[in-house]
């Protein structure tokens, strides 16, 4: 396993892990990434079977090409991967299959109110700034905003179909210069007959025009009772937190979509929550932590985390959504209470606010991102 933070849990977890220099600060690169990748192919006591990429290499499709030389993928190559973040070519596909979509264009508007500024192959939401504040690059494209509430389908994309995981409702919990930054997602949530069988023929119409294999996500914004598709991510996405069970099915039906054989999904369960902790009262230094079994993706002793940046992902469960979230809404709370008494970070924090989800954003008022 390589990845950008080389969390604790991750090396324990797995049977090798290792920390691709600089991927947190400035992304992945190809040095450091085939350095990592071959390093763990060193040790390995039998040689890989292929490459499962996350995210954080969708606006680098020349890289998923390289590794796609050395090692075989396990998902989207580099050429749907260019397709499903190209914002003329994706969007033009959309008006072909019928699928409502916000406005988008490459240039910026002429009247930059009501419009957002994202760049191509953005993930988190980090990216996603005002089009008014949006600094001129050839990377960036723009988007109306649209007021509503954000929906994620994930989905496993096989030869013998497209197979709907399950529909999750997200929030943000952005503000400054990234006000729409990824906090979290709920689910499964229940929807209208009508909206959930316009989303799933949408994703449906989507993966078969794209190519797409193995698991992906779509991300809509729900105005009314219309879904409209912002974005396709053609990888596992993180609402795979929400719908996983503990054997991890959803990765072997990964694995299995992506070798031509039937994807077999995960029994329904409960809602779950699953939401980012984020450093936003202060930089964090952390000591030796007694992490509670409900957090993921855990720094170990003596990382410092600059302001702003992601600590750990909380879980949360519960009888529906809205018990799920509030559960996962107070975990938050108490992780950041914990973290920031320890002496590192007293001081400079006692009078920070903790940073939390508010309810609105679960349901009442979203945004794009």
């Amino acid at each position: 396993m390589a990845d950008a933070f080389g969390d604790s849990d991750t090396a324990e977890h797995a049977a090798a892990a290792c920390c691709v220099a600089d991927a947190a600060r400035i992304g992945f690169r190809a040095k450091p990434v085939f350095a990592a990748l071959a390093a763990l192919e060193a040790a390995a006591t039998t040689p890989p079977i292929g490459l499962v990429l996350g995210s954080g290499f969708e606006d680098r499709p020349k890289l998923i090409a390289a590794l796609s030389r050395r090692y075989r993928l396990i998902g989207n190559g580099a050429e749907t991967v260019a397709r499903a973040k190209s914002p003329s070519g994706l969007f033009a596909l959309l008006d072909t299959l019928s699928t409502a979509h916000p406005a988008t264009q490459l240039t910026p508007p002429k009247d930059a109110a009501g419009w957002l500024s994202k760049r191509v192959g953005g993930s988190g939401g980090t990216h996603v700034v005002p089009a008014s504040s949006a600094e001129p690059s050839p990377r960036r494209y723009f988007q109306r905003y649209l007021a509503g509430v954000p929906h994620s389908v994930l989905a496993v994309a096989a030869s013998d179909g497209v197979h709907v995981v399950g529909i999750s409702r997200q929030w943000t919990v952005g503000s400054g210069p990234r006000p729409y930054r990824y906090g979290g997602a709920v689910g499964p949530v229940q929807l209208s007959p009508a909206v959930d069988a316009a989303m799933r023929a949408a994703v449906t119409r989507v993966s078969l025009a794209l190519g797409l294999v193995g698991l992906v996500a779509f991300d809509f914004i729900l105005a009314g009772d219309e879904p409209y598709l912002v974005e396709v991510n053609p990888r596992p996405s993180a609402t795979l937190d929400v719908f996983d069970d503990e054997r991890g099915s959803l990765f072997s039906a990964h694995v299995a979509a992506c070798a031509d054989h039937t994807p077999q999904l995960p029994a329904p369960h409960g809602a779950r929550a699953a939401a980012i902790l984020y450093a936003d009262p202060g930089a964090l230094t952390l000591n030796t932590v007694a992490w509670p079994e409900w957090t993921a993706d855990r720094p170990g002793p003596g990382t410092r985390i600059p302001r702003c940046r992601p600590i750990a992902t909380v879980f949360a469960s519960g009888e529906g959504p809205e018990a799920a979230f509030d559960s996962c809404r107070g975990r938050l709370d108490e992780l950041a209470e914990m973290l920031y008494a320890q002496a590192p970070n007293r001081e400079r924090n006692d009078n920070a606010e903790v940073q939390r989800p508010r309810t609105e954003r679960l349901g009442a008022r979203s945004e794009a991102g």
